[in-house]
């Protein structure tokens, strides 16, 4: 059994779908982030670093932090959603850490000062916003003639996936990327990466509630960013 401690942010939602992909059974731990339940001692046990989200497997007795490494660990768990040749896995794992080491940091950037910083420092927004969009030209090439970014669907797609979906909340222009949006299109039409972005809650409808109440016009198909 998979003990998986998260909460609503794109990290969360990675390990979540993955899960509901490989269908492994889960219990959901909800971490609240605005009340620093990731800095309390309990959980700094699990992840000195306090960050979402954790995942214990139970029948290993093995507790993993880092979003990334627990996808790898999972595919290869069960043999599934990275291949097991050395150039395919090489394949995915280049993907899975061109999100770990570029999407999500500097989406996360993005997200501090385009939405949660006290005043606008526009060289700052500008400057992460596009660094974000030339990271989703760089995607939008490789889908240009790939399906998926590594061969089959795979973890590399599933943590892209969680971020680029959030791209307006970033308010990252997406212009003229046909290829990115037909890729997210078509992972957003899965059935388990639809319900894993709703583990532990669906923030799209927290979002809605938030932006009707502050009359924002903004895609409610993005998340908030993890603390």
């Amino acid at each position: 059994m998979i003990e998986l401690y998260t909460s609503p942010t794109p990290n969360g939602y990675k390990t979540s779908v993955a899960l509901e992909e490989l269908q492994l059974p889960y219990n959901v731990h909800v971490i609240n982030l605005q009340q620093n339940d990731q800095k309390k001692p309990e959980f700094l046990k699990m992840n000195p670093n306090g960050r979402i989200p954790v995942i214990i497997d139970t029948d290993e007795d093995i507790t993993i932090f880092e979003s990334g490494a627990q996808l790898i660990y999972l595919a290869e768990k069960t043999g599934k959603l990275m291949p097991t040749d050395i150039k395919g896995r090489s394949l995915v794992m280049q993907w899975l850490m061109f999100q770990m080491s570029g999407i999500g940091p500097m989406m996360g950037q993005t997200n501090v000062f385009f939405r949660y910083w006290p005043e606008k420092i526009q060289p700052a927004i500008d400057r992460y916003q596009n660094e974000s969009r030339r990271l989703f030209e760089v995607m939008d090439g490789r889908l240009k003639d790939h399906e998926f970014l590594a061969g089959d669907f795979s973890i590399a797609d599933i943590a892209n996936w969680c971020w680029v979906r959030t791209y307006a909340w970033s308010g990252i222009n997406v212009d003229g990327l046909d290829n990115l949006k037909r890729w997210r299109g078509q992972i957003a039409k899965r059935p388990a990466c639809q319900k894993g972005v709703t583990v532990p809650v669906d923030i799209i409808k927290a979002m809605q509630a938030r932006i009707e109440e502050n009359n924002e016009l903004v895609n409610t198909g993005s998340l908030i960013v993890q603390k």
